[in-house]
């Protein structure tokens, strides 16, 4: 060999030897390697002590082998001299890379096959790159040909349709063939395109870029939905005007709910006034009942009127506070003010509370509760709320001279009341329901007890807030009902609570000043004080409360909130930075009493929130506090 081609023969293969990013080797007519370069040995991972005289099919995964690929490339190269491919291989370690395969036959002078070249790059990187193109374009056209929640189509710059996807047809109702070359405007109802609306929007859009709406459109069946539609403008390169995209979402149901709530935010707001307003009237009226009934013997038809109106004035009550009550609860607006209860005290109050109800009835009422205080965490007057509903329950559907039982029981893990009566039961059918709303036993007409069917949805409402449960049972009509309350009691149980202290006795006598522009109320309160042994005067508005406090230095005032003119709030904050009236005791006497109000009155400077009509009994405890601290503050001072 002449030594010049020696020497380039030399160079030639010094060059192939180092070069790194392509394998390049030989391999013999059976597809054995004969040569190995560094670009072979870094993309493949074998050495070339290892490689050369291994079977190229070494490199190839369990895939191609099983369909004989190595042979078929061998093949195609030897038949056409030259096969490029792509595809997996397989490093030594046994992770794959993506190559790019390029075999060469190699003859001789003669044509006779002497061998393959194999060029291998490593392209794992370029197909990871055009992996996540491809799978980008591909969610892109899925995106807007797929999604069904919105319409996404696109607009000349004329507005006419180019583009119609499947929201597009979910939405409408039309389909693209139907669609596609037509105006934007038909998806407008007639009083929009008489006032040229879909023309503004495309206008607005060009000129700003971008273009926000919400309105009613009309599908293909002329029915309407609402529609929150943007509408972009697209430009070309030179900032011509291409045409426009348009997305569409339906947002029908969306406006549905908030008419609902608008209506639900209404219905509140006029069940809290009919409360206020049905609270005063009947504020007088217990008043009025109440001075019905003084401390000495009064003739039986007047006991007996005065009983009358106790009891339906209670009923009364009842149904406003369920009527609020149900509303807060259903609304999420009512919170509890959780404590450690004794559930002994919550059965007390209640049957206290219901004993009038009951006893008008002749009813026998049995209750068996533990020696011992059953602690529970939970809102007393919640709770007690809870226990008062299923007695009013039990005692409205079982005939008079029937029997009602109470049993509380303590369990290692919860403490379980039972309310049981032997009255007109719950039928099957009914059993599932008793806990829903507007649901009642009996709705014939001749019925004996009325009701709203909404005390028990309180109940499960209530007990579900304190995370406990409560369950209906009954063996049919005639065979009265049992009402089962479940509630968990502490995991670990604190020192029994102190018991209350008892209540001051009667004899301070008060100077207290009522103010409310019903004068029916403010004069029956202060007569009901008056009856009770105390100083009471009665005035009509704000500022005449002012003159007179200031005159009279009340020890307690009782004061409506929603007067005319001057509030009751103006007034309790003017008497709290009023010289010398600083100790004074105000109490809120009003209609309203949701939270806000309470929190309300609160801020202004009250000492007690008392809702309309007060009763006797709280207002005994109220006053003969007081009178038990001016007490206490006259012994200090001596």
């Amino acid at each position: 060999m002449d030594p010049t081609e020696l020497g380039a023969d030399v160079q030639f293969r010094t060059l192939i030897d180092c070069v790194r990013d392509y394998a390049i080797f030989m391999l013999d007519t059976e597809g054995r390697v004969t040569t190995w370069n560094a670009g072979a040995q870094q993309i493949k991972g074998y050495s070339a002590d290892e490689a050369i005289g291994m079977h190229f099919s070494r490199f190839y995964p369990a895939d191609a082998l099983q369909r004989g690929w190595p042979e078929v490339e061998l093949a195609e190269a030897r038949r056409l001299g030259r096969f490029e491919d792509e595809g997996w291989r397989v490093r030594k370690d046994g992770s794959r890379f993506w190559a790019n395969v390029i075999i060469t036959a190699i003859r001789d002078a003669g044509g006779e096959l002497r061998g393959f070249s194999k060029i291998t790059r490593d392209l794992t990187e370029r197909k990871r790159q055009d992996e996540l193109l491809r799978q980008s374009e591909e969610r892109f056209r899925m995106l807007v040909e797929g999604v069904k929640d919105y319409a996404i189509i696109m607009l000349d710059p004329e507005g006419r349709v180019t583009t119609w996807n499947a929201g597009a047809q979910q939405i409408t109702g039309y389909p693209a063939d139907e669609v596609i070359g037509t105006h934007v405007s038909r998806f407008y109802p007639a009083d929009v395109r008489e006032r040229n609306w879909p023309e503004t929007v495309l206008a607005s859009a060009r000129r700003k870029g971008r273009f926000e709406d919400e309105g009613w459109r009309v599908r293909k069946d002329g029915s309407r939905f609402w529609a929150s539609v943007i509408v972009t403008a697209i430009h070309g390169p030179e900032g011509e005007l291409r045409g426009f995209s348009k997305i569409t979402r339906d947002l029908t149901e969306r406006k549905r709910l908030e008419q609902i709530e608008s209506s639900a935010r209404q219905m509140e707001e006029f069940v809290a006034m009919l409360a206020h307003e049905l609270r005063n009237p009947l504020a007088s009226i217990s008043n009025a009942t109440s001075v019905l009934r003084p401390e000495g013997a009064v003739s039986p038809e007047v006991a007996w009127a005065a009983g009358v109106m106790e009891r339906q004035v209670g009923q009364l009550v009842r149904l406003v506070d369920d009527l609020l009550d149900v509303s807060r609860i259903t609304r999420g607006k009512i919170t509890l003010e959780c404590k450690r209860v004794d559930l002994n005290e919550v059965v007390k109050r209640a049957v206290e509370a219901s004993r009038a109800w009951i006893d008008a009835r002749e009813q026998s009422l049995d209750v068996k509760v533990p020696v011992e205080p059953l602690l529970v965490d939970g809102d007393l007057a919640r709770l007690t709320q809870v226990v008062t509903n299923l007695l009013h329950n039990a005692a409205k559907y079982t005939p008079p001279r029937g029997s009602i039982q109470v049993t509380l029981e303590a369990e290692e893990a919860r403490a379980t009341l039972r309310v049981r009566d032997n009255g007109v039961g719950i039928p099957p059918r009914l059993l599932p329901h008793v806990f829903e709303l507007f649901t009642q036993g009996d709705r014939s007409l001749d019925r004996a007890e009325g009701g709203l069917g909404i005390g028990l949805t309180i109940v499960r409402r209530l007990i579900d807030l304190h995370g406990g449960t409560v369950r209906a049972l009954s063996e049919g009509p005639g065979r009265g009902s049992e009402f089962i309350v479940e509630l968990p009691r502490p995991a670990r149980p604190v020192a029994s609570p102190a018991p209350g202290a008892p209540a001051a006795q009667a004899g301070s006598r008060l100077r207290v000043l009522v103010v409310d522009d019903n004068q029916d109320s403010a004069e029956s309160m202060a007569m009901l004080l008056r009856r009770m042994g105390h100083e009471a005067h009665a005035v009509f508005d704000g500022p005449s409360a002012l003159e007179l406090a200031t005159r009279l230095r009340p020890d307690l005032v009782l004061l409506d909130i929603g007067m005319p003119g001057m509030t009751g709030h103006d007034v309790a904050r003017t008497l709290r930075s009023t010289p010398g009236l600083e100790g004074i005791s105000l109490f809120a006497m009003t209609g309203y009493g949701q939270e806000s109000d309470r929190r309300a009155t609160q801020e202004a400077g009250f000492d007690e929130h008392l809702v309309k009509p007060i009763s006797v009994d709280v207002l005994k405890q109220h006053v003969a506090d007081i009178a038990a601290r001016a007490r206490a503050r006259g012994a200090e001072e001596r």
